[in-house]
């Protein structure tokens, strides 16, 4: 779906999960920045997610309650499995749209996830019981060999701080798929990724100069190429 003046078109997944506008106000500063013509859509219609160049899905809340927004919508779940899979566009997860990436999440029971990175969302135990749940808050990213050549991670370095909001992480079964991390008193995945594909359990959009480079990042990926 590419606006008239020849850009690519960038769909935001609405899911009455949260506010997203502090989510489209820093994409739509990124694009923009880059004067590529880029159009920021927020939307809640599967058909405009078909169409888009790249798609977006933030979250915040329960896991299960996440993906039962998703589902609640018609044709949404077979969309993203159709656009991000089959047809490899370039996906962001954010917060919990990283977490739905999982195979499962224990939160409040157990709830399928997409399966695309195969792993679970558990509850965050820390190893120093002076460490509150929620993790809330700056942290320093621990960039791993993989995401260090990564594209949506060129310009990032080794701790650059992102802010966090979750009581729950993910742990991928395949340590090749985590992009970077931090330390919780324990080791916390911090953005995950494979293929066309790419999660982040930190806000981009609240972590001010290193998320907006993460997003400049995102809208000139292209799947296939390294740094």
């Amino acid at each position: 779906m590419n606006n008239k003046a020849g850009g690519e078109t960038v769909a935001i997944i609405d899911y009455n999960s949260g506010n997203l506008r502090s989510a489209a106000k820093a994409f739509e500063r990124m694009a923009d920045e880059a004067g590529k013509g880029t159009q920021i859509v927020v939307t809640s219609d599967p058909a405009v997610v078909r169409a888009a160049d790249r798609i977006v899905l933030p979250g915040v809340g329960a896991f299960g309650d996440c993906m039962a927004g998703i589902t609640a919508i018609e044709g949404m779940r077979e969309a993203l499995e159709e656009e991000v899979i089959t047809k490899c566009k370039p996906f962001l997860g954010i917060c919990v749209g990283m977490q739905l990436m999982a195979t499962r999440g224990l939160e409040h029971g157990e709830f399928e996830g997409f399966g695309w990175i195969p792993g679970s969302v558990q509850m965050i135990e820390p190893a120093d019981d002076s460490l509150k749940i929620p993790h809330m808050g700056w942290n320093d990213l621990q960039i791993s060999e993989v995401g260090a050549t990564h594209p949506v991670f060129a310009g990032l370095n080794h701790g650059e701080h992102t802010y966090f909001v979750h009581s729950f992480a993910f742990y991928p079964e395949d340590d090749s798929h985590v992009l970077a991390s931090v330390d919780y008193a324990g080791n916390i995945v911090a953005a995950v990724g494979r293929d066309n594909m790419v999660g982040t359990q930190f806000h981009p959009e609240k972590s001010q100069k290193v998320g907006l480079q993460l997003i400049d990042n995102f809208l000139r990926w292209q799947p296939g190429e390294m740094t």
